[in-house]
């Protein structure tokens, strides 16, 4: 067995823990970097990058993402989102007013997380201060005052670490067994994904669609444009409604393609590129704790995903910034317990914390589908309010007028 003695350890190679190892390289601090899988690998995810990846890669270097946009084979340009009532109307909210392709840059992406994850994980190859094993599960974790010690599967390898950033997602065995953070139905959703190619009626703009039909509430299905005509199409569900009511959806989601007015016709020539997989999606909309003595937990792992969106990119790229910065003020103040971890916590909080509460208000308004039809059918019709919502998903303060009742009631007797 390799025995390694290391200052930090990082657990997961995804955006969370590749934008850690980046960060630390930043500020010089070395690393090691430990993932069970071989890269490229692929993660079952919508693909869609909002404008937080752009914002968080350009602090971490701005040649990361300029360089990820040249990649044209890899990625697509988006341009804003297509929101689809119950009703079926639909409404776009461009990312940016009055935009120019020509121009401007595009504030969001669309990208296979096979091709995004490899291109950051090539970034961190890059960097001879960061120590990476591939291809390593690590399935063994001892916890001391002083230190904490990882395990491979095979035995092959063990790191003693002095801090711990755990990024290994969703299923995370150190999240689970020794942070506490439970699986919660409730906080959850169930979520399908699969590729096809030749779906019509993809926006010019590659806006990406959110599509709420009723069967779904209070979750949805979504198109979302790749490169070369190929898209990601899925749904996504809240967990405790799955549960409660047994639901099969992989037969709900064929049945919406092949049956349902709004998506037959555009699928009628498409043809699925692969098949079908599902995957689960640990929702923030319950605030938890998210580190403790010598580590800290990074976005899956820390259940930090967007509870309306579904957005867990760039939550989870914020997470390996801010835990980075974080674990330099432990070796700074030589603190690395649980109280002086819950600064990281103060971090993620500030940072995400209104944005998460507003959503899980978001995700549960649509247990009333009629308040969402109303908004469209109102904005569609109404310029400034459609410019007023664009605003409001790029302001916070904005967006939490769209949680209060006094902003329906004004929307109801001034239409």
């Amino acid at each position: 067995m390799q025995i390694l003695e290391r200052d930090i350890c990082i657990l997961g190679a995804g955006p969370g823990g590749a934008s850690a190892a980046l960060q630390f390289d930043n500020i010089g601090l070395p690393c090691t970097l430990v993932d069970k899988a071989m890269f490229p690998r692929d993660k079952i995810c919508g693909d869609a990058l909002s404008g937080k990846v752009s914002s968080i890669l350009n602090r971490i270097d701005p040649n990361i993402i300029g360089g990820f946009q040249k990649e044209k084979q890899l990625q697509v340009d988006s341009w804003g989102i297509r929101f689809t009532a119950p009703n079926l109307k639909s409404l776009d909210v461009p990312f940016k007013l009055n935009f120019n392709r020509d121009e401007d840059s595009a504030p969001g992406f669309i990208s296979k997380r096979l091709d995004f994850d490899n291109y950051l994980v090539e970034q961190v190859k890059k960097r001879k201060q960061i120590e990476f094993f591939e291809g390593t599960e690590m399935t063994d974790f001892e916890e001391h005052k002083d230190y904490i010690i990882l395990t491979s599967k095979d035995k092959s390898l063990s790191i003693k670490t002095k801090i711990l950033l755990v990024a290994d997602g969703a299923h995370s065995r150190f999240a689970r067994h020794h942070a506490g953070i439970e699986m919660e139905l409730n906080h959850h959703s169930a979520g399908l994904r699969a590729y096809y190619k030749g779906v019509k009626q993809m926006d010019e703009n590659n806006f990406i669609e959110l599509i709420f039909l009723k069967e779904l509430l209070p979750g949805y299905f979504w198109i979302f444009p790749l490169p070369n005509g190929h898209a990601n199409v899925g749904l996504g569900m809240l967990s405790k409604t799955v549960s409660k009511k047994r639901l099969n959806l992989k037969q709900i989601m064929m049945e919406l393609i092949e049956t349902h007015p709004y998506l037959k016709h555009r699928f009628e020539d498409a043809e699925m590129v692969d098949k079908i997989r599902g995957y689960g999606l640990p929702l923030g909309s319950k605030k938890r704790s998210i580190s403790g003595n010598r580590y800290m937990l990074l976005g899956d792992a820390g259940s930090l995903i967007d509870p309306f969106s579904g957005e867990g990119i760039g939550n989870a790229l914020y997470c390996g910034f801010y835990a980075a910065n974080h674990a330099k003020k432990c070796f700074d103040a030589n603190n690395f317990s649980a109280d002086f971890m819950k600064g990281y916590d103060k971090d993620i909080q500030r940072v995400m914390g209104q944005e998460l509460s507003l959503s899980r208000k978001m995700q549960l308004a649509l247990r009333f589908p009629w308040l969402f039809n109303l908004v469209v059918n109102v904005a569609a019709r109404n310029r400034r309010l459609s410019e007023t919502l664009t605003a409001m998903f790029m302001d916070m303060n904005l967006r939490e007028e769209l949680v209060k009742p006094s902003f329906y009631f004004k929307l109801i007797f001034n239409k």
